[in-house]
Protein backbone atom coordinates (compact mmCIF):
# COMPACT_ATOMS: atom_id res chain seq x y z
CA UNK A 1 0.00 0.00 0.00
CA UNK A 2 1.39 3.81 -1.07
CA UNK A 3 1.65 5.95 1.79
CA UNK A 4 -0.19 8.98 1.47
CA UNK A 5 3.04 10.99 0.85
CA UNK A 6 3.64 8.49 -2.12
CA UNK A 7 -0.02 8.89 -3.56
CA UNK A 8 -0.08 12.62 -3.50
CA UNK A 9 3.38 12.45 -5.59
CA UNK A 10 2.22 10.50 -8.42
CA UNK A 11 0.86 13.47 -9.81
CA UNK A 12 -1.51 13.59 -12.89
CA UNK A 13 -1.29 10.21 -14.19
CA UNK A 14 -2.32 8.60 -10.68
CA UNK A 15 -4.36 10.97 -9.03
CA UNK A 16 -5.92 10.58 -5.22
CA UNK A 17 -9.67 10.75 -7.16
CA UNK A 18 -8.44 7.28 -8.54
CA UNK A 19 -7.01 6.15 -5.14
CA UNK A 20 -10.00 6.68 -3.51
CA UNK A 21 -11.85 3.75 -5.11
CA UNK A 22 -9.77 0.63 -4.43
CA UNK A 23 -6.46 1.82 -4.03
CA UNK A 24 -6.64 1.90 -0.63
CA UNK A 25 -6.76 -1.61 -0.25
CA UNK A 26 -4.37 -2.34 -2.59
CA UNK A 27 -1.24 -4.91 -1.85
CA UNK A 28 0.84 -4.23 -5.27
CA UNK A 29 3.90 -6.54 -4.85
CA UNK A 30 7.41 -5.48 -5.98
CA UNK A 31 7.84 -8.78 -8.09
CA UNK A 32 6.35 -11.54 -9.66
CA UNK A 33 5.28 -14.30 -8.09
CA UNK A 34 7.48 -16.97 -7.53
CA UNK A 35 5.74 -19.55 -9.62
CA UNK A 36 5.58 -17.34 -12.72
CA UNK A 37 8.34 -17.52 -14.98
CA UNK A 38 6.58 -14.08 -16.84
CA UNK A 39 6.74 -10.46 -15.90
CA UNK A 40 3.13 -9.81 -14.79
CA UNK A 41 3.07 -6.46 -15.86
CA UNK A 42 3.38 -8.35 -19.68
CA UNK A 43 -0.15 -9.03 -19.41
CA UNK A 44 -0.83 -5.41 -18.67
CA UNK A 45 -2.52 -3.64 -21.50
CA UNK A 46 -0.06 -1.25 -23.01
CA UNK A 47 -2.48 1.91 -22.55
CA UNK A 48 -2.78 0.87 -18.95
CA UNK A 49 0.91 0.27 -17.59
CA UNK A 50 2.07 4.11 -17.26
CA UNK A 51 -0.39 4.39 -14.43
CA UNK A 52 -0.06 1.01 -12.92
CA UNK A 53 4.02 1.61 -12.85
CA UNK A 54 3.84 4.65 -11.36
CA UNK A 55 1.66 2.91 -8.55
CA UNK A 56 4.36 0.32 -8.17
CA UNK A 57 7.09 2.57 -7.89
CA UNK A 58 5.54 4.25 -4.88
CA UNK A 59 6.31 1.30 -2.93
CA UNK A 60 4.96 -2.38 -1.85
CA UNK A 61 1.09 -2.43 -1.05
CA UNK A 62 -0.15 -2.92 2.36
CA UNK A 63 -1.84 -6.55 2.54
CA UNK A 64 -6.07 -6.14 3.55
CA UNK A 65 -5.57 -8.26 6.76
CA UNK A 66 -7.21 -7.88 10.46
CA UNK A 67 -3.71 -5.96 11.33
CA UNK A 68 -3.72 -3.30 8.18
CA UNK A 69 -7.64 -3.22 8.40
CA UNK A 70 -7.82 0.21 10.58
CA UNK A 71 -5.28 1.90 8.68
CA UNK A 72 -6.35 0.57 5.15
CA UNK A 73 -10.19 2.10 6.47
CA UNK A 74 -8.25 5.55 7.86
CA UNK A 75 -6.81 5.63 4.38
CA UNK A 76 -9.92 5.53 1.96
CA UNK A 77 -11.50 8.09 3.93
CA UNK A 78 -8.31 10.52 3.82
CA UNK A 79 -9.07 10.35 0.24
CA UNK A 80 -12.54 10.75 -0.06
CA UNK A 81 -13.53 13.38 -2.78
CA UNK A 82 -14.97 16.50 -1.96
CA UNK A 83 -18.24 16.29 -3.10
CA UNK A 84 -19.73 19.42 -5.75
CA UNK A 85 -21.54 22.49 -4.85
CA UNK A 86 -24.75 20.51 -6.61
CA UNK A 87 -26.65 18.54 -7.21
CA UNK A 88 -27.84 18.77 -3.30
CA UNK A 89 -26.89 15.22 -1.29
CA UNK A 90 -29.16 14.33 1.80
CA UNK A 91 -28.67 12.49 4.62
CA UNK A 92 -31.39 10.30 6.01
CA UNK A 93 -32.34 7.38 8.38
CA UNK A 94 -34.59 5.06 7.72
CA UNK A 95 -35.90 2.09 9.42
CA UNK A 96 -33.18 -0.91 9.70
CA UNK A 97 -33.96 -4.78 9.03
CA UNK A 98 -36.02 -6.20 11.79
CA UNK A 99 -33.42 -6.00 15.52
CA UNK A 100 -31.02 -4.15 13.87
CA UNK A 101 -30.05 -0.66 14.19
CA UNK A 102 -31.14 1.98 11.73
CA UNK A 103 -29.37 2.75 8.14
CA UNK A 104 -28.11 6.02 6.77
CA UNK A 105 -28.60 6.74 3.23
CA UNK A 106 -27.54 9.25 1.02
CA UNK A 107 -29.74 10.37 -1.28
CA UNK A 108 -29.24 13.01 -4.18
CA UNK A 109 -31.71 13.99 -7.21
CA UNK A 110 -35.36 13.73 -4.92
CA UNK A 111 -38.01 15.60 -6.16
CA UNK A 112 -41.32 14.46 -5.16
CA UNK A 113 -44.31 14.33 -7.78
CA UNK A 114 -41.48 13.71 -10.30
CA UNK A 115 -41.25 9.59 -12.20
CA UNK A 116 -37.53 9.57 -12.39
CA UNK A 117 -35.44 6.36 -12.65
CA UNK A 118 -33.31 5.72 -9.60
CA UNK A 119 -29.78 3.66 -8.31
CA UNK A 120 -29.25 2.15 -5.16
CA UNK A 121 -25.14 2.64 -4.97
CA UNK A 122 -23.55 -0.10 -2.79
CA UNK A 123 -19.96 1.24 -1.96
CA UNK A 124 -16.87 -0.74 -3.01
CA UNK A 125 -14.49 -1.48 0.01
CA UNK A 126 -13.59 -5.52 0.19
CA UNK A 127 -16.72 -6.13 2.18
CA UNK A 128 -14.22 -4.31 5.47
CA UNK A 129 -14.15 -0.98 4.40
CA UNK A 130 -15.33 2.23 2.74
CA UNK A 131 -18.48 4.13 3.41
CA UNK A 132 -21.42 5.76 1.61
CA UNK A 133 -20.24 8.85 3.15
CA UNK A 134 -17.46 8.90 0.82
CA UNK A 135 -19.21 7.92 -2.28
CA UNK A 136 -21.26 11.25 -2.09
CA UNK A 137 -19.57 12.53 -5.10
CA UNK A 138 -20.14 9.53 -7.10
CA UNK A 139 -23.76 9.35 -6.51
CA UNK A 140 -23.85 13.19 -7.38
CA UNK A 141 -22.17 12.13 -10.61
CA UNK A 142 -24.41 9.15 -11.39
CA UNK A 143 -27.65 11.51 -10.75
CA UNK A 144 -26.52 14.44 -13.18
CA UNK A 145 -25.46 11.79 -15.88
CA UNK A 146 -28.98 9.59 -16.07
CA UNK A 147 -31.33 12.80 -14.03
CA UNK A 148 -31.96 10.15 -11.47
CA UNK A 149 -32.43 9.95 -7.96
CA UNK A 150 -29.55 8.25 -6.95
CA UNK A 151 -29.14 6.90 -3.22
CA UNK A 152 -26.07 5.11 -1.24
CA UNK A 153 -26.12 3.41 1.58
CA UNK A 154 -24.21 2.76 4.63
CA UNK A 155 -24.27 -0.67 4.99
CA UNK A 156 -22.54 -2.45 8.16
CA UNK A 157 -19.13 -3.78 7.13
CA UNK A 158 -17.22 -7.17 7.97
CA UNK A 159 -15.80 -8.65 10.13
CA UNK A 160 -17.96 -6.65 12.78
CA UNK A 161 -21.37 -7.74 11.22
CA UNK A 162 -21.13 -10.69 9.13
CA UNK A 163 -23.62 -12.29 6.75
CA UNK A 164 -26.72 -11.42 6.21
CA UNK A 165 -26.27 -7.81 8.19
CA UNK A 166 -24.74 -5.76 5.01
CA UNK A 167 -27.20 -7.54 2.36
CA UNK A 168 -30.45 -6.99 5.01
CA UNK A 169 -28.85 -3.06 5.54
CA UNK A 170 -29.47 -2.75 1.67
CA UNK A 171 -32.45 -4.30 1.36
CA UNK A 172 -33.94 -1.68 4.07
CA UNK A 173 -32.58 0.78 2.02
CA UNK A 174 -34.31 -0.94 -1.66
CA UNK A 175 -36.98 -1.23 0.01
CA UNK A 176 -36.94 2.08 1.62
CA UNK A 177 -36.76 3.68 -2.33
CA UNK A 178 -39.87 1.46 -3.59
CA UNK A 179 -41.92 2.26 -0.55
CA UNK A 180 -41.52 5.87 -0.96
CA UNK A 181 -41.23 6.37 -4.29
CA UNK A 182 -43.46 9.19 -4.36
CA UNK A 183 -41.92 11.25 -2.23
CA UNK A 184 -38.75 10.46 -4.14
CA UNK A 185 -39.85 11.10 -7.02
CA UNK A 186 -38.91 7.34 -8.17
CA UNK A 187 -40.70 5.67 -10.91
CA UNK A 188 -40.87 2.33 -9.27
CA UNK A 189 -40.29 0.07 -12.76
CA UNK A 190 -37.07 1.77 -13.26
CA UNK A 191 -35.20 0.66 -10.04
CA UNK A 192 -31.46 -0.28 -10.61
CA UNK A 193 -28.76 -1.46 -8.80
CA UNK A 194 -25.40 -0.88 -9.08
CA UNK A 195 -22.17 -1.76 -6.85
CA UNK A 196 -17.90 -1.92 -7.74
CA UNK A 197 -15.64 -4.84 -6.45
CA UNK A 198 -17.58 -5.42 -3.33
CA UNK A 199 -20.56 -3.19 -3.98
CA UNK A 200 -21.04 -5.23 -6.94
CA UNK A 201 -20.95 -8.57 -5.01
CA UNK A 202 -23.58 -6.87 -2.83
CA UNK A 203 -25.41 -5.72 -6.11
CA UNK A 204 -26.11 -9.46 -7.35
CA UNK A 205 -26.74 -10.36 -3.30
CA UNK A 206 -29.39 -8.36 -3.18
CA UNK A 207 -30.88 -8.94 -7.04
CA UNK A 208 -31.16 -12.35 -5.75
CA UNK A 209 -32.57 -11.65 -2.51
CA UNK A 210 -35.03 -9.49 -4.39
CA UNK A 211 -36.08 -11.85 -6.47
CA UNK A 212 -36.37 -14.31 -3.56
CA UNK A 213 -38.87 -11.86 -2.00
CA UNK A 214 -40.72 -10.56 -4.61
CA UNK A 215 -41.20 -7.41 -2.94
CA UNK A 216 -39.62 -5.06 -5.02
CA UNK A 217 -38.46 -5.51 -8.90
CA UNK A 218 -35.17 -4.59 -10.24
CA UNK A 219 -34.57 -3.52 -13.98
CA UNK A 220 -31.21 -3.75 -13.69
CA UNK A 221 -27.68 -4.79 -12.09
CA UNK A 222 -24.51 -3.49 -12.70
CA UNK A 223 -21.76 -5.25 -11.50
CA UNK A 224 -18.34 -3.73 -12.19
CA UNK A 225 -15.50 -6.17 -11.24
CA UNK A 226 -17.60 -7.97 -8.57
CA UNK A 227 -17.10 -9.86 -6.11
CA UNK A 228 -19.03 -12.95 -6.64
CA UNK A 229 -17.26 -16.16 -5.74
CA UNK A 230 -15.75 -16.98 -2.39
CA UNK A 231 -13.99 -19.84 -3.82
CA UNK A 232 -11.44 -18.04 -5.89
CA UNK A 233 -8.37 -18.69 -4.56
CA UNK A 234 -9.59 -20.42 -1.41
CA UNK A 235 -10.55 -23.76 -3.20
CA UNK A 236 -9.98 -22.44 -6.82
CA UNK A 237 -6.56 -22.19 -7.93
CA UNK A 238 -5.99 -19.41 -9.91
CA UNK A 239 -2.89 -18.28 -12.89
CA UNK A 240 0.20 -16.61 -11.25
CA UNK A 241 -0.60 -13.49 -13.12
CA UNK A 242 -4.45 -13.22 -12.44
CA UNK A 243 -4.46 -10.76 -9.11
CA UNK A 244 -0.84 -10.08 -9.30
CA UNK A 245 -2.14 -6.62 -9.09
CA UNK A 246 -4.48 -4.44 -6.75
CA UNK A 247 -6.96 -6.75 -5.66
CA UNK A 248 -4.80 -10.07 -4.72
CA UNK A 249 -5.68 -13.75 -3.42
CA UNK A 250 -4.68 -12.63 -0.01
CA UNK A 251 -6.85 -9.65 -0.09
CA UNK A 252 -9.61 -11.74 -1.45
CA UNK A 253 -9.63 -14.89 0.99
CA UNK A 254 -9.30 -11.66 3.84
CA UNK A 255 -12.67 -10.16 2.95
CA UNK A 256 -14.93 -13.36 2.07
CA UNK A 257 -13.82 -14.34 5.67
CA UNK A 258 -14.99 -11.20 7.36
CA UNK A 259 -18.10 -11.31 5.14
CA UNK A 260 -18.84 -14.83 5.79
CA UNK A 261 -17.68 -15.29 9.19
CA UNK A 262 -16.48 -18.81 8.57
CA UNK A 263 -13.12 -19.92 5.85
CA UNK A 264 -14.00 -18.94 2.51
CA UNK A 265 -14.21 -21.52 0.16
CA UNK A 266 -16.10 -24.49 1.96
CA UNK A 267 -18.92 -26.43 2.99
CA UNK A 268 -19.73 -23.79 5.87
CA UNK A 269 -20.17 -21.00 4.18
CA UNK A 270 -24.23 -19.55 5.21
CA UNK A 271 -26.81 -20.25 2.74
CA UNK A 272 -27.53 -17.71 0.27
CA UNK A 273 -24.17 -15.52 1.25
CA UNK A 274 -22.47 -16.13 -2.12
CA UNK A 275 -24.05 -15.22 -5.73
CA UNK A 276 -21.48 -17.72 -7.61
CA UNK A 277 -23.03 -20.61 -5.14
CA UNK A 278 -26.57 -19.84 -6.12
CA UNK A 279 -27.77 -23.04 -7.76
CA UNK A 280 -31.48 -21.15 -9.44
CA UNK A 281 -31.04 -17.92 -11.33
CA UNK A 282 -34.20 -17.56 -13.48
CA UNK A 283 -36.18 -14.69 -13.04
CA UNK A 284 -32.96 -12.53 -12.13
CA UNK A 285 -32.92 -9.01 -13.54
CA UNK A 286 -30.84 -8.38 -16.66
CA UNK A 287 -27.39 -7.28 -16.06
CA UNK A 288 -24.33 -5.59 -17.04
CA UNK A 289 -20.61 -7.44 -16.04
CA UNK A 290 -17.89 -5.77 -16.43
CA UNK A 291 -14.22 -6.98 -15.43
CA UNK A 292 -10.27 -6.63 -16.86
CA UNK A 293 -9.42 -9.91 -18.46
CA UNK A 294 -6.42 -10.17 -15.85
CA UNK A 295 -8.31 -8.94 -13.00
CA UNK A 296 -8.57 -12.07 -10.10
CA UNK A 297 -12.21 -11.81 -10.55
CA UNK A 298 -12.37 -12.13 -14.20
CA UNK A 299 -13.36 -15.97 -14.63
CA UNK A 300 -15.92 -15.52 -11.79
CA UNK A 301 -17.44 -12.51 -13.53
CA UNK A 302 -17.48 -14.80 -16.91
CA UNK A 303 -18.30 -17.65 -15.67
CA UNK A 304 -21.78 -15.66 -13.96
CA UNK A 305 -22.70 -13.94 -17.20
CA UNK A 306 -22.18 -17.40 -18.56
CA UNK A 307 -24.88 -19.01 -15.74
CA UNK A 308 -27.35 -16.04 -16.29
CA UNK A 309 -27.46 -16.44 -19.74
CA UNK A 310 -28.27 -20.04 -19.41
CA UNK A 311 -30.98 -19.38 -16.93
CA UNK A 312 -32.54 -17.31 -19.44
CA UNK A 313 -31.33 -13.50 -18.14
CA UNK A 314 -30.14 -10.73 -20.25
CA UNK A 315 -26.79 -9.97 -19.94
CA UNK A 316 -23.83 -7.54 -21.29
CA UNK A 317 -20.22 -8.68 -20.57
CA UNK A 318 -17.78 -6.12 -20.90
CA UNK A 319 -14.15 -7.64 -20.44
CA UNK A 320 -11.45 -5.24 -21.40
CA UNK A 321 -7.94 -6.68 -22.23
CA UNK A 322 -5.19 -6.70 -20.16
CA UNK A 323 -7.35 -5.02 -17.27
CA UNK A 324 -6.35 -5.27 -13.73
CA UNK A 325 -8.82 -4.73 -11.42
CA UNK A 326 -10.33 -0.95 -10.81
CA UNK A 327 -8.06 -0.07 -13.64
CA UNK A 328 -10.65 2.25 -14.73
CA UNK A 329 -9.81 4.24 -11.41
CA UNK A 330 -6.56 4.22 -11.63
CA UNK A 331 -6.14 4.67 -15.01
CA UNK A 332 -9.34 6.84 -16.21
CA UNK A 333 -7.75 9.21 -18.85
CA UNK A 334 -7.38 6.39 -21.29
CA UNK A 335 -9.16 5.18 -24.37
CA UNK A 336 -10.30 1.61 -22.78
CA UNK A 337 -11.42 3.41 -19.02
CA UNK A 338 -13.77 6.17 -21.11
CA UNK A 339 -15.32 2.87 -23.15
CA UNK A 340 -15.48 1.13 -20.10
CA UNK A 341 -17.56 3.68 -18.22
CA UNK A 342 -19.54 4.31 -21.47
CA UNK A 343 -20.35 1.06 -21.74
CA UNK A 344 -22.04 0.56 -18.25
CA UNK A 345 -23.41 3.96 -18.41
CA UNK A 346 -25.12 3.29 -21.94
CA UNK A 347 -26.63 0.10 -20.16
CA UNK A 348 -28.40 2.13 -17.68
CA UNK A 349 -29.61 4.61 -20.03
CA UNK A 350 -31.24 1.99 -22.52
CA UNK A 351 -33.06 0.32 -19.62
CA UNK A 352 -34.08 4.11 -17.83
CA UNK A 353 -35.56 4.71 -21.40
CA UNK A 354 -37.77 2.54 -21.90
CA UNK A 355 -41.33 3.63 -20.49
Amino acid sequence: MPTRRNVLSLGCALTATALLKNVALAQVPTKPSSDSATDPMAFVNPELRPALEQLTKAGPGRPLNAGTLKANREFMNQLARPILPSPSVTERTIPGPPGAPPVRVFVVGDSPGSSKPAVLHMHHGGYVAGSAAASRRDIQELSVAHDCVAVSVEYRLAPETTFPGSLEDNYAALRWMYTNAKQLGIDVKRIAIKGESSGGGHAAALAIAARDRGEVPICLQVLIFPILDDRTSSSKTMPPFLGHYIWTPEDNRFAWASLLGVPPGTARVPRNSVPARISNLNGLPPAFIGVGSIDLLAPEGMEYAQRLVEAGVAVELNVVPGGFHAFNLIAPDTSLSRQFEHAWNEALRRVFSKS
